[in-house]
Formats: C-alpha cells, sequence, structure tokens
C-alpha cells in the first residue's frame, strides 16, 4: 500500500503521506504481522477495544504508534489520553481538559480537529468556523499538542466528486498552519479516494480493507 501512496503522491507532485491502517475490528496478531513488515502507525475506532490489542500487543509497544479515529466520549477521554498516541477526533471544547488531564506526566498527545466539513447529520466534527476556537484553546493546554485537521468525507462512487470537499479541507489546514506552528497534519482519504485526496493536500491517509481485507 505505501508503494501505491508513493506513486499517487508522485503523480500529484506532492510529498507521499503517512499511512495510517485502520485495524479496528482486526486482530492484535493482524497487528503484530504488519508491525513485523515496518508499518508504525494503526487506528482503531473504539477505546475498549483498542485497550485490549495494547495489552495484547504490549511487547511491541514501542515499535506501535496508536491513533483514535473514531468518536470520543467525554467520560471515556481520561483514558484515551493514556492509552493513545493520537487523537484525530477532537471536535468539542468538552474533551480537553479530561484528555489533558489524563496526559499528566507523559509527553505531549497529538491532537487533530475533527471537521464535519459535508455538515452531514450523521458525522461528528466541528463546523468550519469553529477551527479557530477549538486550536486556540487546545494550544492552552499544556499536555496537548495542536497538529492539524481530519475529516471523514462523503462516500461517492466517483472519488472525483470528493474533490470539492478536499480542496476545502486544505485550505482550511493551510489557514490554520499560518496561526499555528505545530500544525503539520491533514488526515484525509480512505481506500477508495485516496489518490484525489494526495492530489489535494492531504498528509496522512486512512486505509482499512485495503491493508487487511475483509472484516470477519
Amino acid at each position: 500500500m505505501k508503494s501505491q501512496l508513493h506513486d499517487a503522491a508522485q503523480s500529484a507532485g506532492r510529498p507521499d503521506p503517512a499511512l495510517l491502517a485502520v485495524s479496528k475490528r482486526h486482530s492484535a496478531e493482524a497487528i503484530r504481522e504488519l508491525v513485523s513488515v515496518g508499518q508504525a502507525a494503526f487506528g482503531e475506532n473504539y477505546v475498549q477495544e483498542a485497550a485490549d490489542k495494547m495489552q495484547q500487543l504490549a511487547d511491541e509497544r514501542s515499535q506501535i504508534e496508536w491513533h483514535l479515529i473514531g468518536h470520543l466520549q467525554s467520560n471515556k477521554a481520561e483514558v484515551a489520553a493514556r492509552s493513545f498516541d493520537w487523537i484525530h477526533t477532537v471536535d468539542r471544547i468538552k474533551l480537553l481538559a479530561p484528555l489533558n488531564k489524563g496526559r499528566d506526566g507523559d509527553t505531549a498527545l497529538n491532537v487533530l480537529i475533527q471537521v464535519n466539513i459535508d455538515d452531514e447529520d450523521s458525522k461528528s466534527g466541528c463546523a468550519p468556523d469553529e477551527i479557530d476556537m477549538l486550536a486556540d484553546a487546545i494550544a492552552g493546554y499544556p499536555n496537548l499538542t495542536l497538529r492539524g485537521l481530519m475529516a471523514i468525507g462523503t462516500l461517492h462512487d466517483d472519488a472525483e466528486k470528493a474533490r470539492p470537499m478536499f480542496r476545502r479541507m486544505k485550505e482550511l489546514f493551510d489557514e490554520l498552519q499560518m496561526k499555528h506552528t505545530t500544525v503539520d497534519t491533514l488526515s484525509m482519504g480512505m481506500s477508495g479516494d485516496y489518490p484525489v485526496a494526495i492530489e489535494e493536500g492531504a498528509t496522512m491517509i486512512r486505509v482499512g480493507t485495503a491493508i487487511f481485507g475483509e472484516r470477519t
């Protein structure tokens, strides 16, 4: 998969994006196999499911970068902050204090602001005009580091239909990067639309089925 991302990036004249392997509902053993061939970053949707895998993969902890990419409930924020290296789904002020508290004494927690760019009722994420407020609030917590933005695009049969959303996210990312020096990550694009996402400036692509195969 990394070679496919590389080819897409070269074709678009863009830097190679980071590959986040979406491991939700896949086994710890499947993750271990990927770690053995050099994949480091894994994305999980649920705090408890991830915690079980983390326990099974404790010996590989130094080789794995854990990312939470699912909706985060505020009552699980402290636990998530202790367990994950990245949280992609910060979308409201209420999460910040418990995330900061849960990370106390550790290295800073990398956070992305999730943006509901298509304004879909079924998706989490803040509105684009709330990004600056959240970003400024994150910057005020010593145990949190703002790294950028994340979006879950609308699924289309034709990936080209996702281009306007990706382009708008890149505009928002560029604006945020001008205001916060720690911002370097734009997480968008999945198996079906990653070439378009890369063309529009994604720095991280989230891929599940194309790496692990169908879930059982």
